[in-house]
Protein backbone atom coordinates (compact mmCIF):
# COMPACT_ATOMS: atom_id res chain seq x y z
CA UNK A 1 0.00 0.00 0.00
CA UNK A 2 2.86 2.37 0.78
CA UNK A 3 4.61 1.91 -2.30
CA UNK A 4 0.99 2.52 -4.41
CA UNK A 5 0.96 6.08 -2.42
CA UNK A 6 4.33 7.16 -3.23
CA UNK A 7 4.00 5.74 -6.76
CA UNK A 8 0.94 8.07 -6.72
CA UNK A 9 2.83 10.95 -5.42
CA UNK A 10 5.43 10.50 -8.19
CA UNK A 11 3.10 11.05 -10.76
CA UNK A 12 1.59 13.45 -8.74
CA UNK A 13 4.78 15.29 -8.85
CA UNK A 14 5.55 15.08 -12.38
CA UNK A 15 1.49 15.86 -13.11
CA UNK A 16 2.11 19.53 -11.47
CA UNK A 17 5.51 20.10 -12.63
CA UNK A 18 4.84 19.97 -16.32
CA UNK A 19 0.93 21.24 -16.39
CA UNK A 20 -1.36 22.94 -14.63
CA UNK A 21 -3.85 20.21 -13.77
CA UNK A 22 -4.90 20.77 -10.37
CA UNK A 23 -4.20 17.68 -7.82
CA UNK A 24 -6.85 17.40 -5.13
CA UNK A 25 -4.35 16.82 -2.24
CA UNK A 26 -1.80 17.68 -1.02
CA UNK A 27 1.78 15.99 -1.34
CA UNK A 28 4.99 15.86 -0.30
CA UNK A 29 7.94 17.51 -1.85
CA UNK A 30 12.03 17.37 -2.00
CA UNK A 31 14.47 16.83 -4.62
CA UNK A 32 14.25 13.07 -4.04
CA UNK A 33 10.36 12.81 -5.22
CA UNK A 34 11.19 15.25 -7.81
CA UNK A 35 13.86 13.19 -9.15
CA UNK A 36 11.89 9.54 -8.88
CA UNK A 37 8.91 11.73 -10.48
CA UNK A 38 10.75 11.41 -14.20
CA UNK A 39 9.61 7.81 -14.46
CA UNK A 40 6.23 9.54 -15.34
CA UNK A 41 6.80 12.01 -17.84
CA UNK A 42 5.87 10.47 -20.43
CA UNK A 43 2.42 10.04 -18.66
CA UNK A 44 1.96 13.01 -18.16
CA UNK A 45 2.37 13.74 -21.95
CA UNK A 46 -0.29 10.81 -22.57
CA UNK A 47 -2.45 12.32 -20.69
CA UNK A 48 -1.94 15.54 -22.41
CA UNK A 49 -2.19 14.31 -25.59
CA UNK A 50 -5.64 12.60 -25.02
CA UNK A 51 -7.11 15.98 -23.72
CA UNK A 52 -5.69 17.86 -26.71
CA UNK A 53 -6.96 14.74 -29.06
CA UNK A 54 -10.51 15.20 -27.65
CA UNK A 55 -10.19 19.55 -28.03
CA UNK A 56 -9.16 18.44 -31.84
CA UNK A 57 -12.02 16.09 -32.18
CA UNK A 58 -14.80 18.14 -30.47
CA UNK A 59 -13.08 21.88 -32.60
CA UNK A 60 -13.14 20.35 -35.97
CA UNK A 61 -16.93 18.72 -35.39
CA UNK A 62 -17.97 22.14 -34.38
CA UNK A 63 -15.75 24.40 -37.13
CA UNK A 64 -13.32 22.87 -39.23
CA UNK A 65 -9.77 21.46 -38.83
CA UNK A 66 -7.47 24.39 -38.91
CA UNK A 67 -10.12 26.12 -36.64
CA UNK A 68 -9.74 22.67 -34.45
CA UNK A 69 -5.66 22.42 -34.63
CA UNK A 70 -5.69 26.50 -33.60
CA UNK A 71 -7.70 25.54 -30.60
CA UNK A 72 -5.82 22.77 -29.88
CA UNK A 73 -2.46 24.53 -29.77
CA UNK A 74 -3.87 27.12 -28.00
CA UNK A 75 -5.51 24.39 -24.81
CA UNK A 76 -2.10 22.60 -24.98
CA UNK A 77 -0.12 26.10 -24.39
CA UNK A 78 -2.96 27.14 -21.46
CA UNK A 79 -2.62 23.03 -20.14
CA UNK A 80 1.31 22.90 -20.05
CA UNK A 81 2.01 26.86 -19.25
CA UNK A 82 3.74 26.76 -22.47
CA UNK A 83 6.32 24.77 -20.16
CA UNK A 84 8.37 23.24 -23.10
CA UNK A 85 7.79 25.89 -25.73
CA UNK A 86 9.56 28.00 -22.85
CA UNK A 87 12.17 26.14 -23.26
CA UNK A 88 12.63 25.73 -26.67
CA UNK A 89 13.04 29.65 -26.82
CA UNK A 90 15.33 30.07 -24.37
CA UNK A 91 17.30 27.49 -26.53
CA UNK A 92 17.07 29.73 -29.36
CA UNK A 93 18.00 32.76 -27.80
CA UNK A 94 20.89 31.02 -25.71
CA UNK A 95 22.46 29.06 -28.61
CA UNK A 96 22.11 31.16 -31.35
CA UNK A 97 22.91 34.38 -29.75
CA UNK A 98 25.70 33.04 -27.28
CA UNK A 99 29.38 32.00 -27.70
CA UNK A 100 30.77 29.55 -25.05
CA UNK A 101 29.19 27.92 -22.23
CA UNK A 102 29.17 30.60 -19.88
CA UNK A 103 27.24 33.40 -22.24
CA UNK A 104 24.90 30.71 -23.50
CA UNK A 105 23.94 29.71 -20.29
CA UNK A 106 23.93 33.22 -18.86
CA UNK A 107 21.37 33.88 -22.12
CA UNK A 108 19.56 30.85 -21.24
CA UNK A 109 18.53 31.86 -17.84
CA UNK A 110 17.91 35.69 -19.05
CA UNK A 111 13.65 35.51 -19.12
CA UNK A 112 13.62 37.83 -21.93
CA UNK A 113 12.73 36.75 -25.39
CA UNK A 114 15.07 37.58 -27.69
CA UNK A 115 15.19 37.50 -31.54
CA UNK A 116 16.17 33.91 -32.43
CA UNK A 117 13.35 32.83 -29.54
CA UNK A 118 10.50 34.61 -31.16
CA UNK A 119 11.72 33.60 -34.30
CA UNK A 120 11.97 29.86 -33.61
CA UNK A 121 8.89 29.57 -31.77
CA UNK A 122 6.95 31.10 -34.67
CA UNK A 123 8.42 28.92 -36.91
CA UNK A 124 7.97 25.59 -34.94
CA UNK A 125 4.09 26.87 -34.55
CA UNK A 126 3.99 26.73 -38.35
CA UNK A 127 5.48 23.35 -38.95
CA UNK A 128 3.56 21.95 -36.03
CA UNK A 129 0.19 23.36 -37.33
CA UNK A 130 0.75 22.57 -40.77
CA UNK A 131 2.22 19.15 -40.33
CA UNK A 132 -1.09 18.17 -38.58
CA UNK A 133 -3.08 19.84 -40.99
CA UNK A 134 -1.83 17.74 -43.51
CA UNK A 135 -2.13 14.59 -41.46
CA UNK A 136 -5.51 15.32 -40.91
CA UNK A 137 -6.84 16.29 -44.49
CA UNK A 138 -4.76 12.42 -44.99
CA UNK A 139 -6.53 10.35 -42.33
CA UNK A 140 -9.39 12.44 -40.56
CA UNK A 141 -9.62 10.12 -37.63
CA UNK A 142 -5.73 8.40 -37.04
CA UNK A 143 -4.45 12.46 -36.60
CA UNK A 144 -6.33 11.84 -33.45
CA UNK A 145 -4.45 8.82 -32.08
CA UNK A 146 -1.33 10.11 -34.07
CA UNK A 147 -1.37 13.55 -31.52
CA UNK A 148 -1.39 11.44 -28.51
CA UNK A 149 1.48 9.13 -29.68
CA UNK A 150 3.41 12.34 -30.42
CA UNK A 151 2.55 13.75 -27.03
CA UNK A 152 3.88 10.62 -25.08
CA UNK A 153 6.86 9.41 -27.70
CA UNK A 154 8.22 13.04 -27.59
CA UNK A 155 8.20 13.33 -23.79
CA UNK A 156 9.41 9.44 -23.12
CA UNK A 157 12.27 11.01 -25.78
CA UNK A 158 13.17 14.04 -23.91
CA UNK A 159 13.52 12.22 -20.73
CA UNK A 160 16.06 9.66 -21.80
CA UNK A 161 18.62 12.94 -22.22
CA UNK A 162 19.10 12.11 -18.67
CA UNK A 163 19.96 8.53 -18.81
CA UNK A 164 22.22 9.76 -21.90
CA UNK A 165 23.79 13.27 -21.41
CA UNK A 166 25.39 14.59 -18.13
CA UNK A 167 23.36 17.64 -16.85
CA UNK A 168 25.05 20.76 -16.64
CA UNK A 169 25.03 22.79 -13.32
CA UNK A 170 23.21 26.24 -13.87
CA UNK A 171 25.56 28.94 -13.14
CA UNK A 172 23.89 30.54 -10.85
CA UNK A 173 22.57 28.32 -8.57
CA UNK A 174 20.12 30.69 -7.30
CA UNK A 175 17.78 30.74 -9.85
CA UNK A 176 17.99 27.14 -10.97
CA UNK A 177 14.52 25.37 -11.73
CA UNK A 178 13.67 22.36 -9.77
CA UNK A 179 14.86 19.33 -12.03
CA UNK A 180 14.86 15.61 -11.88
CA UNK A 181 18.15 15.44 -13.04
CA UNK A 182 19.69 11.69 -12.28
CA UNK A 183 18.89 8.66 -14.12
CA UNK A 184 17.26 6.37 -12.02
CA UNK A 185 17.51 2.34 -12.63
CA UNK A 186 15.96 0.69 -16.00
CA UNK A 187 13.20 -0.28 -14.32
CA UNK A 188 11.88 3.52 -14.50
CA UNK A 189 12.63 4.06 -18.52
CA UNK A 190 10.50 0.69 -18.50
CA UNK A 191 7.48 2.30 -16.56
CA UNK A 192 7.57 5.57 -19.03
CA UNK A 193 7.88 3.47 -22.03
CA UNK A 194 4.98 1.66 -21.64
CA UNK A 195 2.63 4.28 -22.06
CA UNK A 196 4.39 4.94 -25.58
CA UNK A 197 3.38 1.33 -25.84
CA UNK A 198 -0.53 2.10 -24.85
CA UNK A 199 -0.29 5.30 -26.99
CA UNK A 200 0.79 3.14 -29.89
CA UNK A 201 -2.20 0.47 -29.69
CA UNK A 202 -4.66 3.35 -30.12
CA UNK A 203 -3.30 3.60 -33.81
CA UNK A 204 -1.91 0.48 -34.78
CA UNK A 205 0.29 1.19 -37.46
CA UNK A 206 4.10 -0.18 -37.81
CA UNK A 207 5.05 2.76 -40.02
CA UNK A 208 4.79 5.10 -37.13
CA UNK A 209 7.67 3.04 -35.50
CA UNK A 210 9.97 5.04 -38.38
CA UNK A 211 8.51 7.98 -37.08
CA UNK A 212 9.16 7.38 -33.77
CA UNK A 213 13.31 6.49 -34.70
CA UNK A 214 13.64 9.86 -37.07
CA UNK A 215 12.02 11.95 -33.57
CA UNK A 216 15.11 9.90 -31.60
CA UNK A 217 17.05 10.57 -33.84
CA UNK A 218 16.43 13.94 -33.45
CA UNK A 219 17.20 13.86 -29.68
CA UNK A 220 20.23 12.04 -30.57
CA UNK A 221 21.44 15.16 -33.03
CA UNK A 222 20.26 17.61 -30.10
CA UNK A 223 22.05 15.83 -27.54
CA UNK A 224 25.57 15.97 -29.50
CA UNK A 225 25.38 19.88 -30.36
CA UNK A 226 24.41 20.51 -26.08
CA UNK A 227 27.03 18.34 -25.46
CA UNK A 228 29.68 20.26 -27.92
CA UNK A 229 28.63 24.15 -26.91
CA UNK A 230 28.11 23.42 -23.43
CA UNK A 231 29.11 20.14 -22.16
CA UNK A 232 25.50 18.54 -21.32
CA UNK A 233 21.81 19.73 -20.64
CA UNK A 234 19.47 21.77 -19.01
CA UNK A 235 16.16 22.03 -18.26
CA UNK A 236 15.28 24.11 -20.98
CA UNK A 237 17.14 21.70 -23.50
CA UNK A 238 14.73 19.41 -22.36
CA UNK A 239 11.94 21.35 -23.11
CA UNK A 240 13.25 21.81 -26.72
CA UNK A 241 13.90 18.54 -27.50
CA UNK A 242 10.49 17.64 -26.06
CA UNK A 243 9.46 20.30 -28.56
CA UNK A 244 11.69 19.46 -31.49
CA UNK A 245 10.62 15.22 -31.25
CA UNK A 246 6.75 16.00 -31.00
CA UNK A 247 7.10 18.28 -34.51
CA UNK A 248 9.61 15.44 -35.88
CA UNK A 249 6.85 12.68 -35.38
CA UNK A 250 4.45 14.37 -37.06
CA UNK A 251 6.92 15.30 -39.89
CA UNK A 252 8.06 11.35 -39.85
CA UNK A 253 4.30 10.32 -39.91
CA UNK A 254 4.20 12.36 -43.42
CA UNK A 255 7.15 10.95 -45.16
CA UNK A 256 6.46 7.30 -44.24
CA UNK A 257 2.42 7.35 -45.29
CA UNK A 258 3.90 8.85 -48.34
CA UNK A 259 6.38 6.71 -49.40
CA UNK A 260 5.61 3.17 -47.63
Amino acid sequence: MKVLKNELIYFATALMFFTRIPVPFTIPYSNEIMNKSQKYFSWVGLVIGLINAVILYLSTMLFNLEIGIVLMMISSVLLTGAFHEDGFTDMCDSFGGGYGKEKILTIMKDSRVGAYGTIGIILLFALKFYSIQALGVAAPMKVLGIVIVAHTASRFISGTMIYTHQYVTDIDVSKSKPLANKPLDKTALIVGFISVLIAFTLIPDWRLILAFALAYLGKVYMGWYFKKHIGGYTGDCLGSVQQVCEVLFYLGTIITWKFI
